[in-house]
């Protein structure tokens, strides 16, 4: 089965005061129908707010979370999760983050996006969940999600399936990337890694590390 856009949202900055605090974020995204324009700085209609860590143009245009996931937290947590809770811009079906690979190209509706780099889980999703080991859970099952940049500017709506252009890197999966970052592996791995051309430059300090500590030499 294809891959296919389960549903869209899209967000502004907002201040929240909650239990754990008073915090601006654009993680509370809503959910828009029908065809969105989706541009090379991303959604029409969408702001991040932490400029630093999100929306880097050529990295992080759109956020993307498989719906798989959220079966799976409801079901080993028994939490009542559904698709946008985690902030995403595109809620996925049949996303399996062991079979997507980074620099894959798919053309999406009248666009045509490629992977970029997995999301680093962050506080606040933590605070959007209201589990503070939101962050290690992510981490400890690599169910990150990841991110897309925009080749080709056009419009996206729910329902659309994904058509595989181009794969150049079939070993280079999001999972793999993951389980690399997160829990270690191979230098040979690391440094395969590090020759894919517009590496996002966290992951190239993730990789550089992992091979410093497997061989004593940066």
């Amino acid at each position: 089965m294809k891959i296919a856009i389960h549903s869209i949202y899209i967000g502004q900055p907002q201040t929240i005061n909650d239990p754990s605090g008073i915090w601006r974020s654009s993680i509370f995204r809503e959910m828009v129908e029908g065809p969105v324009a989706l541009t090379r700085q991303g959604l029409a209609g969408d702001q991040v707010t932490d400029t630093d860590n999100h929306g880097r143009l050529g990295y992080q245009q759109v956020c993307c979370h498989s719906m798989d996931h959220y079966t799976y937290w409801n079901e080993r947590l028994g939490l009542r999760l559904g698709p946008g809770n985690v902030g995403e811009n595109w809620t996925l079906e049949n996303a399996d983050e062991a079979a997507i690979c980074l620099e894959d190209i798919y053309r999406v509706g009248t666009a045509t996006v490629q992977v970029s780099i997995p999301r680093v889980p962050c506080s606040k999703q933590a605070k959007r969940i209201g589990r503070s080991d939101w962050t290690k859970l992510t981490i400890d099952e690599l169910r990150t999600g990841f991110y897309l940049r925009v080749l080709e500017e056009g419009f996206v709506q729910a329902g659309d399936e994904w058509e595989l252009v181009e794969r150049k890197y079939p070993w280079a999966t999001v999972y793999a990337l993951n389980e690399l970052s997160y829990r270690g592996g191979e230098q040979a791995l690391a440094e395969q890694f590090l020759s894919i051309p517009n590496f996002h430059p966290s992951a190239v300090v993730r990789m550089k590390r992992l091979i410093q500590e497997r061989t004593g030499v940066l």
